[in-house]
């Protein structure tokens, strides 16, 4: 929905078309290399070594719509496209090519496959007595099978029709949300209702002094109830189209809603918590102080900011939010050094969503919605390395466009 761009653009004042192409001339280089990433940390080189071309189509089918997206229309849609984009070509691709050697295990042990032998499992064993011995036989290889999470069947096939119907409410979602991210639709939900509240004791009070600001500048605190233009309600118009597709009543719709909610209550307290901190860190000038310590290593600020828009997604879990406490930090500083304050505002947007996946709300809702609670630590710890990683090439490659 561009979203986070917006936000960059209403607090650096920048040309919003620019600050898209330019993040688009950024990350679809790292769109590329992603899949070949993943499946890296999953089945080692030897995966990648027998999978690339499918790679190589996912990465190139998604980047290069990203960046004609995003240099030629704006921010919106550019993902939805791109991985609309990506989802067709691969599955087009899959159809003439398959791998010489499918494997139906990783390659190699990967930490993740080792730390989930670590995780608790809910599977259901049922001990069936007989007086053969080749049935308890059977009955033993079966429960092994079940286990081991392979089977000797084969996949049951499927008429289109059924196919489709399976596809629908991702297909739903998609348009739906294509539709509200139409600044259009969005401007005319939000003039049905979208109301500001200023927050009392705190709006206007907090002065943003120099060298952050170029003058002393109140900072506002309005909170935009945005709630009808927001990506949720985009999201629970698609389900509810869905379900009596899916076969679903009424009575069944609000007992998956309420099993939902009794599954989330601890996601959706850390994300408030962690939406906090990122407020804090805004009225209590310590997002400037961290900018303005590496507005001190000069000439090799481009890294290093770019790295500050990583820890600004890590800590609020939001790359608007980064946006909005970095963005206008990035450019200030960026004059003072002599770098074009549209690609420092960028790389805060592109450097931020390498820390997308280490921040607590991430962690927290994939955990819940895998059923894998009490394990936020086992994956934090696995994902750090590599979204620390991503963004130190992302530090480099904006450092190149700088200089």
């Amino acid at each position: 929905l561009g979203t986070p761009v917006i936000a960059l653009q209403g607090v650096t004042g920048l040309d919003l078309r620019e600050l898209s192409a330019m993040i688009g001339r950024q990350l679809p280089f790292f769109s590329v290399i992603i899949p070949f990433w993943l499946v890296a940390a999953y089945a080692g080189w030897r995966g990648v070594r027998e999978t690339w071309p499918a790679l190589l189509v996912a990465g190139l089918s998604f980047a290069v719509p990203q960046w004609a997206m995003a240099t030629f229309h704006g921010p919106w849609l550019v993902d939805v496209v791109a991985a609309a984009s990506c989802i067709g070509c691969t599955v087009l691709f899959l159809r003439v090519w398959t791998p010489k050697a499918a494997t139906s295990a990783p390659a190699v042990a990967s930490p993740l496959a080792v730390a989930a032998q670590t995780v608790p499992t809910v599977t259901t064993v049922t001990t069936v007595t007989t007086v053969t011995t080749a049935t308890t036989a059977t009955t033993a290889t079966t429960a092994t099978t079940a286990t081991t999470g392979t089977t000797a069947t084969s996949a049951p096939t499927r008429d289109a029709a059924a196919v489709f119907r399976a596809w629908l409410p991702w297909l739903l979602l998609s348009l739906i949300v294509f539709v509200w991210g139409l600044p259009q639709v969005k401007g005319a939900l939000n003039d049905l209702s979208a109301p500001k509240i200023p927050v009392p004791f705190l709006d206007g009070i907090v002065l943003r002094m120099p060298p952050a600001v170029q003058k002393p500048t109140p900072e506002p605190a309005v909170f935009l109830f945005n709630w009808l233009s927001a990506t949720g309600s985009a999201i629970l118009l698609a389900s509810l189209l869905s379900a009596p597709i899916l076969g679903h009543g009424v009575r069944d719709v609000v007992r998956i809603y309420w099993r939902t909610l009794r599954d989330v209550p601890g996601s959706l307290v850390t994300i408030s918590a962690m939406l906090a901190i990122g407020y804090l860190t805004r009225f209590s000038g310590m997002d400037t102080v961290l900018g303005l310590a590496f507005a001190a290593t000069g000439p090799a600020y481009p890294f290093f900011g770019t790295l500050l828009g990583w820890l600004g997604v890590a800590v609020t879990g939001s790359d608007t939010a980064s946006n909005v406490l970095f963005g206008n930090l990035q450019v200030v500083t960026a004059r003072q050094v002599g770098i074009d304050p549209v690609l420092m505002a960028a790389a805060n947007s592109s450097g931020g969503v390498m820390g997308k996946m280490i921040d607590a709300q991430s962690i927290v809702v994939a955990s819940t919605a895998t059923g894998w609670k009490g394990s936020e630590g086992t994956i934090l710890r696995f994902v750090f390395w590599h979204s620390l990683a991503l963004a130190v090439l992302v530090g480099i490659f904006v450092s190149v466009q700088a200089h």
